[in-house]
């Protein structure tokens, strides 16, 4: 494998970008720290700032949704080295998510506040969504989901035809989006802003958690449909039954992402 220095440099970019927005996120939504939060301060009028706010939630969910079309990924392929394609899409990730928590617009007023000791719970629980998000991202290969594998960070791996069901996955099929959804929803302020940020996120990751099941049952059929009759796609409890191999054959690891 080439490892060509502008390769390992934007690729490190890429990742490097990430963990900063990701970190600059938490603070964001948790409205701490940060200068700008989700339920900061109002800076223009509520018309404006609803415009402004759901215009930076469809640039995200746009990227994501362009990015990933066959077509765009054929077109990309004829003008990005195959080793970038993946940090291409980091990159566009890392931009609109910092365009999202930089310019975010607050507005409207409370819709609950929870006060201690219960405060703690509500805090406990967005933890354990932003951890759990971040651990599905090492669950399946985090070097080549962040694209420093495909770039040459790490070595190629060979494809797999095996599903993961062990760990997390014998409890969750999508735990990185139950974890995103812990981690927007539970926090013992809840301002007006915060739930339109909420809502429409958890919308997009419907939406997407949707076409996935869709794609999913598509290729591997009847072997899906068992592992989803035994495992709930985002609210986790114990599997009445698991594969005593921890996978099912036929199915690949790189699925779920």
């Amino acid at each position: 494998m080439t490892r060509r220095p502008a390769f390992l440099f934007l690729s490190a970019l890429g990742w490097l970008g990430f963990g900063a927005v990701t970190a600059w996120t938490i603070p964001f939504l948790a409205d701490v720290v940060v200068p700008r939060t989700v339920d900061g301060p109002a800076r223009t009028s509520t018309p404006t700032a609803v415009v402004v706010d759901l215009a930076l939630l469809g640039l995200f969910a746009a990227q994501h949704s362009v990015m990933a079309r066959r077509s765009v990924k054929g077109w990309m392929r004829r003008r990005v080295p195959a080793p970038l394609e993946r940090t291409t899409y980091v990159l566009a990730t890392d931009l609109c998510l910092a365009l999202l928590v930089w310019l975010w617009q607050p507005f409207g007023g409370e819709v609950w506040h929870v006060s201690s000791p219960f405060a703690f719970l509500f805090w406990a629980l967005c933890a354990a969504g932003w951890v759990l998000a971040i651990a599905a991202t090492f669950a399946v290969d985090h070097a080549e989901l962040t694209g420093l594998r495909q770039a040459g960070w790490a070595a190629p791996r060979a494809v797999s035809t095996e599903l993961e069901v062990g760990g997390m996955y014998a409890f969750v099929r999508h735990p990185l989006m139950t974890g995103l959804l812990l981690a927007f929803w539970a926090t013992p302020h809840m301002g007006v802003s915060h739930l339109l940020f909420a809502a429409a996120s958890t919308g997009y990751i419907a939406i997407g958690v949707h076409f996935e099941e869709r794609d999913l049952r598509r290729t591997f059929g009847a072997a899906y449909d068992a592992y989803a009759a035994r495992v709930p796609a985002l609210v986790p409890w114990y599997p009445r039954r698991r594969p005593a191999s921890g996978h099912v054959e036929g199915r690949e690891v790189s699925v779920h992402r």
